[in-house]
């Protein structure tokens, strides 16, 4: 490889690192809604290339997480209940694919972790580790999302589900949420235990459908 052509891989590499770690300060609230994201304090925060802050920025503004403002620069994109709630009748459709696709392709070696999985999350319930319970329900959506191998509906869902992060942490917290939504998850990890595919399709819409009313009730 020419050096040239080293350098180009690195500016590439560069740019790519800097969307996801932006990326990763919206969704843990490190940056807030309607925030300015100054190219300069960003390069100067994560030791980064005006021209990698700018690409990752347009990068981000593309995933609807940064919208850019005329002659004004750009800021995080703030996401109303709304829009959240469209989002997630968006979600339905894809996510009862990945979860008949990810029922079709268990495989025994998937079912035992999806079995410790279960335990985790009702651990997780009992205790009252909101925090944890989370993270796990993050994990089980991304469990499903790689064992149904739709690469489409994959990248599809990782887009909208970076759309509407602050949303899904508030519904983690709602009161009696945890209580509620626990039994669903666990229904749809039986359903795919159980090889159905058609009943891990309706578990899943049945969550889903329940997380809209939710989001109705914060409008």
């Amino acid at each position: 490889m020419t050096d040239a052509a080293a350098t180009a891989v690195d500016e590439t590499t560069e740019r790519f690192d800097l969307t996801q770690q932006i990326r990763d300060a919206i969704l843990d609230a490190q940056f807030a809604p309607h925030q300015r994201l100054i190219e300069a304090d960003l390069s100067e925060k994560y030791g980064a290339s005006r021209a990698a802050v700018r690409t990752a920025l347009l990068n981000l503004a593309g995933e609807g997480l940064v919208e850019r403002l005329p002659n004004r620069g750009a800021r995080v994109r703030a996401i109303s209940v709304d829009e959240a709630i469209e989002i997630v009748e968006v979600r339905i459709g894809l996510e009862t694919l990945c979860a008949r696709k990810a029922t079709e392709n268990l495989t025994d070696q998937d079912a035992a972790e999806l079995r410790n999985l279960r335990a985790a999350i009702e651990v997780a319930v009992t205790s009252g580790n909101l925090v944890e319970y989370s993270r796990l329900n993050q994990e089980l959506d991304r469990r499903i999302r790689d064992l149904s191998r739709h690469a489409t509906a994959t990248q599809l869902l990782e887009r909208l589900r970076a759309q509407s992060a602050r949303h899904q942490f508030r519904l983690a917290f709602h009161p009696g949420r945890a209580a509620r939504s626990a039994p669903e998850h666990i229904a749809i990890i039986d359903a795919m235990l159980s090889r159905d595919p058609a009943a891990a399709e309706a578990a899943t819409r049945a969550h889903l459908t329940g997380i809209v009313d939710v989001l109705h009730g914060m409008e």
